[in-house]
């Protein structure tokens, strides 16, 4: 029997040696040999990070020995927030830091396409970098000018990104999923100088012809001075005719040795955006500076990754995960890309290729772990996954029985962490600690130098209760603004409305006495019956433990003069109907596990889910729709991993409206 704590059921427990070995215990270590800084435990470590920032982020420059032109002092010259300014004597550029843990010992990436497999050594990222950087200069590309991407997981987008850090240039980058008007919403703001694009890619086994969209973003981006072409599977069958078109062979051709322009420390970066499901998304750009020390912070010691290790992130290069796992090259580990369906030719494919690919942390959306454990299947059956140390889960909330089938049907001495964090600071702010506890249906801990709290509606800490997600604290990878937004007005909107001087982030979330944490879900979608909240993630995990159901949404539809009306949104499992029977048992299954207060007004069954490109579901826009806003302005079909799935909720929209 697995231990229980007061809340939940233990899971895995680090053994002693385990935790002594760990990225964190060493700089713990250090701190006390180095520094005459003892902790006892996380807990204590945790706190010191947020009541000295100064000390804490002085600790990770030191610690990691980050190498800058000028002076690591102050290390906040202001600290109010928004606004607060880190290292402003301090000059640095994020790809040298990369470089360094440059080593012929093994490999830099790992790319596995459904083509097949590429390694590149530190060596040829090196040369390809260096002729892409000069190449880019060449065109008078230089600091501060946008370079943006339209390119698959492969190791030409990393080589372009690393380019672009290298001389200053800001990337920004589009998964070629993403259809013309989503990418238009997002690159029109940023104007940039350059388009990286692909003519085609193969994702479930078929080609995908991309070649018209690049034409079409094209025209429409008169900022662009040249696009740049890297080949997709149709490039062999018919050439591409872009105006002011370059071959990716020909900027690389030429050998040439790589030079860093070091930076002021909040230098932009890179711009990415908010999903993009209603309105125009919002385009953060975060600096070299912070995401250098955020990104070492975070990767070996919240995540525990070291040289050697080979971390795959599951998702598309519009994904802020995308950002993330190229940030541990910064440690000197090996990350493997991953580019195609993980369920082609197969359910166990990513299982299989993990295995012999020796993974030793894997990341992914929730969702993809719980449709794995909906499919019934078993991994460790077929692949042992012997180097397998770490499992990180994020996008959603991870429900308990997905934990407990990580445990059972995939590896029983991994560690699950779940993490929840956001595009808005490229991290975490709850995360993983190598020298903590699992325990099902938590989040381990906040992660260091994250002032995490839960706020109620007076703006009050509390613990053992659900409230907002808020940040009391600056963090080096908050945002630095939003680009284009004129005298602050959406970054201001966007965090500080509700809690001057204090981010809120749009989350639900409970701290236990422990300090772990649990998700409910965003605060904007939370269900309100009767003066008590609920988290849809509640919802869902009762609903969706009956083998019946393989997916659900819930929404709540408030109405002038009217009483609230929630309605209840199932997808089957195959060969399943929704009869009364069916109905009744998730009445009961809710009234029992969740609350009576939130069962569902009438309950319907549906074909899909709408989601995100990134997986998560639509409730905001769904529940908008269904209000009577109109399709187009709540939802981006081009930001959706499944469009037509929208049309169910707009056919039925003026019915559920019905009095």
């Amino acid at each position: 029997m697995h231990e229980m704590t007061g809340e939940g059921e233990v899971l895995w427990q680090p053994t002693p040696e385990q935790a002594a070995a760990s990225r964190l215990a060493g700089y713990q270590e250090w701190l006390r040999t180095s520094c005459g800084r003892a902790f006892e435990g996380y807990a204590d470590l945790w706190q010191w990070s947020v009541d000295d920032l100064d000390g804490f982020w002085r600790s990770i420059w030191d610690f990691f020995d980050v190498q800058a032109d000028g002076s690591p002092q102050p290390v906040l010259g202001r600290r109010t927030m928004p606004g607060a300014e880190w290292f402003p004597n301090a000059r640095l550029n994020y790809a040298e830091h990369v470089f360094r843990q440059a080593t012929p010992g093994r490999p830099a990436l790992l790319a596995r396409s459904e083509e097949g497999l590429r390694e590149v050594s530190w060596a040829q990222l090196r040369r390809d970098v260096g002729a892409l950087a000069a190449w880019l200069r060449a065109q008078g590309i230089g600091p501060g000018d946008r370079v943006a991407s339209y390119l698959p997981n492969q190791p030409e987008t990393v080589v372009a990104f690393l380019a672009c850090a290298a001389i200053g240039a800001v990337w920004s980058s589009c998964s070629p999923d993403m259809g013309p008007s989503v990418v238009l919403d997002r690159l029109r703001q940023i104007a940039p100088k350059l388009l990286l694009a692909c003519d085609s890619y193969r994702y479930n086994g078929k080609v995908h012809d991309r070649a018209a969209v690049v034409s079409q973003l094209v025209e429409e981006l008169p900022s662009l001075q040249a696009v740049l072409h890297v080949p997709g599977p149709l490039a062999q069958d018919r050439p591409v005719t872009w105006a002011r078109q370059q071959a990716w062979a020909e900027t690389v051709r030429v050998e040439a040795p790589l030079a860093f322009e070091r930076l002021p420390f909040d230098h932009p970066l890179w711009i990415v955006y908010s999903s993009g499901t209603t309105g125009l998304p919002k385009a953060m750009v975060h600096g070299h500076g912070g995401i250098v020390l955020t990104h070492l912070k975070t990767m070996a010691l919240q995540h525990d990754l070291r040289p050697g290790d080979r971390l795959l992130f599951l998702g598309g290069t519009g994904w802020i995960v995308w950002n993330l796992q190229v940030g541990a090259l910064l440690v000197g580990a090996t990350i493997v890309l991953y580019d195609g369906n993980p369920a082609w030719p197969d359910a166990e494919a990513l299982w299989r290729f993990m295995d012999t690919a020796g993974v030793t942390l894997f990341g992914c959306g929730a969702a993809y772990l719980v449709n794995c454990m909906k499919e019934g299947l078993r991994p460790r059956d077929f692949a042992p996954l012997a180097r397998l140390r770490a499992i990180n889960s994020t996008g959603s909330p991870l429900p308990q029985e997905a934990y407990r089938w990580v445990y059972g049907s995939l590896k029983p001495d991994v560690w699950l962490a779940s993490i929840s964090g956001g595009t808005d600071i490229a991290s975490g702010f709850v995360a993983c600690a190598p020298t903590l506890p699992v325990i099902a249906g938590e989040i381990q801990c906040r992660e260091l130098g994250v002032a995490a709290y839960a706020f109620d509606e007076a703006g009050r800490p509390v613990v053992g209760e659900v409230g907002e997600l808020v940040v009391t604290q600056p963090m080096p990878s908050m945002p630095l603004r939003f680009w284009g937004d004129e005298g602050n007005r959406r970054y201001l909107e966007s965090y500080f409305e509700m809690f001057p001087g204090v981010w809120r982030h749009g989350d639900w979330i409970r701290f236990t006495p422990r300090g772990s944490a649990v998700i409910y879900g965003r605060s904007d979608s939370t269900i309100n019956r009767s003066g008590i909240r609920m988290g849809t993630a509640e919802i869902y995990r009762v609903v969706e433990e009956l083998p019946e159901v393989r997916d659900s949404l819930v929404v709540d539809l408030e109405y002038l003069g009217r009483p609230s009306y929630m309605p209840l949104f199932v997808v089957l499992h195959a060969g399943r109907t929704l009869d009364d029977d069916l109905k009744q048992k998730i009445v009961r299954q809710i009234r029992d596990k969740a609350s009576p207060r939130h069962v569902p007004n009438e309950i319907f069954a549906i074909a899909e889910v709408p989601r995100t490109l990134t997986g998560k579901k639509m409730e905001v826009p769904v529940r908008k729709l269904l209000l009577g806003h109109d399709a187009d302005t709540v939802a981006s079909r081009d930001a959706m991993a499944n469009p037509d799935s929208l049309a169910y909720f707009i056919a039925s929209a003026a019915r559920l409206r019905e009095p």
